[in-house]
């Protein structure tokens, strides 16, 4: 509880920060993403909300970051839905949208009832919130409608990883906390280049800030996190770059088919393995389904991005 109140406090502290901000700047269009107009009232909104689901509270010096991160997302958001709306059959399931918002508020230690308080008490409309993730709900279905014949699982390769978790499940496994950058590809003469800019990036200004604002992958809004990933559930390739990973440091690149990935480890641990094997396999197709789909995303976004224009006043 004191928890809470401390998070509303500093978020009314927010709130007259921003609506501070917002009266000097004074509203007016600041952009149009095709024939979507985007106002400055519409960059504030989207900074409280970024501050809020993270548990953050607005300062003048963090105020250029904030406002990039804010225009990449509505940028992101509102391709996806100019996309989105070409497709009226789309749907979304009502109980997965109640589920994204309990985990919301769950990862900053309240219920939906004290957010949408919150929300108010900042004059943040909470219907922003739900719209978010309406969008990303309908993405997810549109790219799964669109791409779900050109999911191939190798099962050989499954059932390969099935055959170790049995033959050691007695054993501990190693499990890995991990972030992640994936830029597009660029020209082999370049590339090395851009590695040595992106990691100087990534020294002077931290990983989680260079994921926001140049990653192509959809957990760029995360600052890059892939949460706890275990050692079973990801390539050979990927575990040895893992394992040679120290704690705190970032990865060597790895060239993927649809760019570059960079990643760093925040942790390592050991777990006890996976016994049931009728849902180790279910986990393992399901991992590699959705990495397949997230590919399918990006290129798919990427396409539609290059197809609207943006234009800023």
């Amino acid at each position: 509880m004191i928890n809470i109140k401390k998070k509303i406090l500093a978020l009314i502290i927010l709130c007259v920060s921003l609506t501070s901000a917002k009266t000097e700047i004074k509203d007016s269009i600041f952009a149009t993403i095709g024939n979507t107009a985007v106002t400055t009232s519409d960059i504030v909104s989207e900074i409280k909300i970024i501050l809020l689901l993270n548990g953050k509270t607005f300062t003048e010096d963090a105020r250029d970051e904030l406002q990039s991160s804010a225009i990449k997302s509505i940028i992101k958001r509102t391709v996806k839905k100019i996309e989105i709306k070409k497709y009226s059959s789309l749907d979304y399931s009502k109980k997965d949208l109640s589920m994204e918002l309990e985990n919301i508020a769950n990862d900053i230690n309240m219920d939906v009832d004290t957010l949408k308080d919150i929300c108010a008490a900042n004059e943040i409309d909470f219907d922003i919130v739900v719209d978010q993730i309406k969008t990303e709900l309908l993405w997810n279905s549109l790219i799964f409608d669109l791409y779900k014949n050109r999911i191939s699982i190798n099962e050989a390769e499954i059932n390969e990883q099935l055959s170790m978790i049995e033959s050691k499940k007695n054993e501990k496994i190693d499990e890995y906390l991990i972030s992640e950058i994936i830029i597009k590809n660029v020209p082999k003469e370049e590339m090395q280049t851009k590695i040595v800019e992106i990691k100087k990036r990534i020294e002077n200004e931290g990983f989680e800030k260079v994921a926001s604002d140049i990653s192509i992958s959809e957990t760029s809004s995360q600052g890059g996190d892939l949460g706890w990933i275990k050692k079973n559930e990801i390539s050979e390739e990927f575990a040895l770059k893992v394992e040679s990973t120290k704690i705190g440091d970032i990865s060597e690149p790895i060239f993927l088919t649809q760019g570059l990935l960079i990643f760093k480890v925040r942790d390592k641990r050991r777990v006890n393995k996976i016994t049931n094997l009728e849902l180790a396999k279910d986990n393992l197709i399901n991992s590699e389904k959705a990495k397949i789909l997230n590919m399918h995303s990006i290129a798919h976004f990427d396409k539609i991005r290059r197809s609207i224009s943006i234009n800023y006043f």
